[in-house]
């Protein structure tokens, strides 16, 4: 939301200066002049101040009670207006800049709530802007209007709802945002980013589709002492998009394998993937025979990124037409759904070296 600078002055005694406040008052806010700083001025850091409620990012935070309750609010709300992941992830994130995830009662001019909302601009009573479920109901409203909100950059969307003086200061919240919406998550799976929402993707469509990842799966002897737990020493990337596609993965570990799975409760390999990209506001094909085109080519397992699709023939498929497909974790480790009696898990990329027939980055 645009907001301006305040000019606060400090009250004196003295009645001659009584006097003369008025016109002091008027002269300041006619000039523009103020010793505070800009609202969107760098911050210790290099971050960007926020509204009222917000601070500077400097890295790893510690949320309260009443922060975590207010994003799993946000959260839970998105679910069940089954919404992506990435609708609750930018809401999050613009709650953090606008109040640092607290139900202000003030604000500029008369924002007011989570995301300072203004009543005078037509976002509701003032009591309905401080009700965490309205605002944020308001807020995806406003959301999914906007075009190509899935995949355009965070900071991007949120202002367009927001119209921010600063609104490149959204980006700096979206790694927190992702994981505190990793961890409250618990509605329905994502419908496919290219679906508007509302519209069910498991729905029939009334085209067969052939060759998700064949019931063999894999293929591979899964080896021991990696399987269902992040091993130690793992982190998730720094990239905010690719810390959310990963993190969705993730969340999916010790689900079961299930031939044709899109989730939430079962899934195959390449709706492991898909769904995971989606998370992050990212559109790819739902079966290995069109993923393995997607996105561009990498030239090796030594260029690998996090969120990179690695493609093996499996038991169903061959070297031209891959049957599996799983993805980067980085520090050498990768995610899939192996096949039937096997959770999804996480493999080592180096089992899986001599059998890579291509590696391609969605985005």
């Amino acid at each position: 939301m645009i907001r301006r600078a305040r000019v606060t002055l400090a009250s004196a005694a003295g009645s001659a200066y009584l006097v003369l406040l008025p016109v002091l008052v008027v002269f300041l806010a006619v000039s523009g002049t103020s010793n505070a700083a800009p609202l969107c001025a760098q911050l210790p850091g290099g971050a960007v101040g926020g509204g009222p409620g917000g601070g500077p990012m400097t890295g790893q935070h510690t949320w309260s009670a009443e922060q975590t309750g207010n994003a799993h609010t946000i959260t839970t709300v998105t679910a069940q207006r089954r919404l992506p992941q990435r609708a609750a992830v930018i809401a999050v994130a613009t709650a953090m800049q606008e109040s640092k995830l607290r139900n202000l009662n003030y604000g500029d001019r008369d924002s007011l709530g989570l995301f300072q909302q203004r009543p005078s601009m037509g976002w509701g009573t003032p009591a309905q802007v401080r009700d965490p479920v309205y605002a944020t109901n308001t807020f995806l409203d406003r959301l999914i209007t906007v075009p190509n909100w899935q995949r355009i950059p965070l900071w991007q969307a949120a202002d367009a709802v927001q119209r921010s003086c600063c609104p490149r200061a959204y980006a700096q919240w979206e790694p927190d945002a992702a994981m505190l919406v990793g961890r409250f998550w618990q509605g329905p799976d994502n419908p496919d980013p290219v679906l508007l929402p509302g519209l069910d993707s498991t729905a029939s469509t009334g085209v067969t589709i052939a060759a998700h990842c064949g019931p063999g799966g894999s293929g591979i002897t899964l080896a021991p002492g990696i399987g269902t737990q992040i091993p130690e020493g793992w982190s998730p990337p720094e990239d905010p998009r690719l810390r959310t596609v990963v993190t969705f993965a993730l969340n999916q570990l010790g689900k079961p394998y299930v031939w044709g799975g899109t989730g939430p409760h079962g899934w195959d390999c390449s709706g492991l993937v898909m769904r995971a990209w989606a998370a992050g506001g990212v559109a790819i094909p739902r079966v290995t025979y069109d993923q393995v085109h997607t996105g561009t080519p990498v030239p090796g397992i030594a260029a690998l990124q996090p969120g990179d699709l690695l493609f093996i023939p499996g038991s169903d498929g061959t070297p031209a037409r891959p049957g599996h497909v799983g993805m980067a974790l980085g520090h050498g480790l990768l995610v899939n759904a192996p096949q039937s009696g096997s959770p999804v898990r996480i493999e080592s990329v180096e089992s899986w070296s001599q059998q890579v027939t291509s590696i391609r980055r969605p985005g």
